[in-house]
């Protein structure tokens, strides 16, 4: 993927770096099912503050490593969206300049917050700067597109309201808001999840063919309380099917709320859920009883903004 004349040059580059910060979906609403199989989605999606991290050494051959605490849970090297996002990008962008990737993993996978997205879009990022490549770069954003629906959002890291199958973004101006995340260490598939929800072909959900207009968000410089209001009055679609399949979800969602948090949900199709809190030390302190209580899941109390 690098031409000879430039590979002296790059093998003496440093080293790029990048976070793949954690997606939260605050709300999530499935429209419908279409007839290509893919769900019509309209979600608010926020960024926590825990990420993994992502490094290239720009090189002649494309290649990747894992390390960290979880890098055992990564599966096969060659599955890995990082490769895909490289290659097809590659096959878009003539000469494009690639190298090693290493991948510090410590968000859990297969967990509703998006880690192998953000680190497919931590990848993409990384072969932008490598390459002169605006991330606007039609080029980039299908590269994005075909990777993974979340890879496009992923690749802004930034609040926004997410529509379609995740190719349609509309940035937010979200407050930082104090928050714990909380994953029982329990992967749950995507594909199982929306197979629960049980549309058919061309179905639209219950309850969502009266949306006609868009929901005006808060504007920049809202406070974060107007913003609880709204998200209050939101829902994520697939909690109930991810429970029915995975029901300790609703162990940890309970456990959450009895923390006192002003908003608990879960996140894409679980199995992690998010509470909001109204101060960073209410926060940690729910993070500490919950991981007293139980030790066994992963914890994490940061920010979502």
């Amino acid at each position: 993927m690098m031409t000879p004349d430039t590979a002296n040059a790059a093998s003496a580059a440093p080293v790029l770096n990048e976070t793949a910060r954690a997606k939260v979906n605050l709300t999530l609403r499935v429209l419908g099912r279409r007839t290509d199989g893919f769900h019509d989605l309209e979600s608010v999606v926020a960024f926590a503050d825990c990420s993994d991290r992502l490094t290239l050494t720009r090189g002649a051959d494309l290649a990747l490593a894992t390390s960290g605490p979880r890098a055992q849970e990564c599966g096969e090297t060659a599955d890995n969206l990082v490769l895909k996002a490289a290659r097809l990008l590659g096959e878009r962008v003539a000469n494009l300049t690639a190298g090693a990737f290493l991948l510090d993993k410590h968000l859990p996978v297969a967990a509703g917050i998006g880690g192998g997205s953000a680190d497919a879009a931590a990848a993409l990022r990384l072969l932008a700067t490598a390459n002169g490549i605006g991330i606007d770069d039609p080029r980039l954003i299908e590269a994005a597109r075909l990777t993974g629906a979340d890879v496009p959002v992923c690749v802004r890291s930034e609040a926004c309201v997410m529509t379609g199958v995740g190719e349609s973004l509309q940035p937010l101006s979200l407050p930082v808001m104090p928050a714990v995340l909380v994953n029982p260490r329990v992967p749950v598939a995507t594909k199982d999840v929306f197979a629960a929800l049980g549309l058919r072909s061309g179905e639209l959900h219950v309850g969502v063919s009266d949306m006609i207009e868009a929901i005006v968000w808060p504007d920049a410089g809202a406070p974060a309380g107007d913003w609880l209001r709204m998200l209050a009055d939101g829902t994520n679609d697939l909690e109930a099917p991810a429970i029915r399949i995975q029901p300790v979800i609703g162990e940890v969602l309970a456990a959450l709320r009895a923390t006192g948090a002003k908003l608990s949900r879960m996140s894409g199709s679980g199995a992690t859920c998010f509470a909001i809190f109204g101060s960073d030390a209410a926060a940690r302190e729910a993070a500490q009883a919950i991981e007293r209580d139980h030790p066994q899941w992963w914890v994490h109390a940061g920010t979502l903004s």
